[in-house]
């Protein structure tokens, strides 16, 4: 499994340990040590670390591409309001199911059963990991297709600037 992120109490990268542990699943993280709070990542993350939970620092776009694509999951267990989480879609455009924590901006990015899990847990999070053969990655890469590519997005903001334009757009 995979988890990108800043290694800090906002991303929670130590959830992400603690479900690859009761898994049995390796998992790799990347992502800069927190420069605001790097005690953090010396008392949560660096003593779990060994040959199954490796921090592999931070990864280029080109390395990210075959990070998640390897992945069978990335997990994304933030605690705190994410406003849209980028890297949800970047697994997703590889076709890798995300197991996110219900937070911010996941309820409207994962499809629940169709491009991941949407859990509340770690129990939740671990049941997620085991449902994940159910999952299709040729399906989690056209919800993708479907709705995050650039010119995707860009045509539904012309939608609504026209529809602004117009005096159409009621609350």
């Amino acid at each position: 499994m995979a988890f990108i992120g800043r290694m800090t109490d906002q991303k929670r990268p130590d959830r992400a340990i603690a479900v690859a542990r009761a898994t049995g699943f390796p998992l790799r993280l990347a992502g800069g040590i927190d420069v605001g709070n790097p005690g953090w990542f010396d008392r949560h993350v660096a003593p779990e670390l060994d040959e199954r939970i490796q921090h592999v620092g931070v990864v280029n776009d080109q390395q990210k591409q075959a990070f998640l694509g390897e992945a069978s999951a990335l997990l994304f267990p933030i605690d705190w309001p994410e406003p849209f989480g980028l890297v949800m879609i970047e697994a997703m455009a590889c076709g890798t199911p995300v197991i996110a924590w219900r937070n911010g901006s996941v309820e409207e990015i994962i499809e629940e059963g169709v491009s991941g899990f949407i859990v509340d847990s770690h129990e939740e999070a671990v049941e997620a990991v085991k449902r994940l053969p159910a999952l299709e990655r040729h399906r989690v890469r056209e919800v993708f297709l479907e709705r995050f590519t650039a010119s995707r997005m860009a045509e539904d903001y012309v939608k609504l600037y026209k529809t602004l334009l117009a005096g159409e757009y009621r609350q």
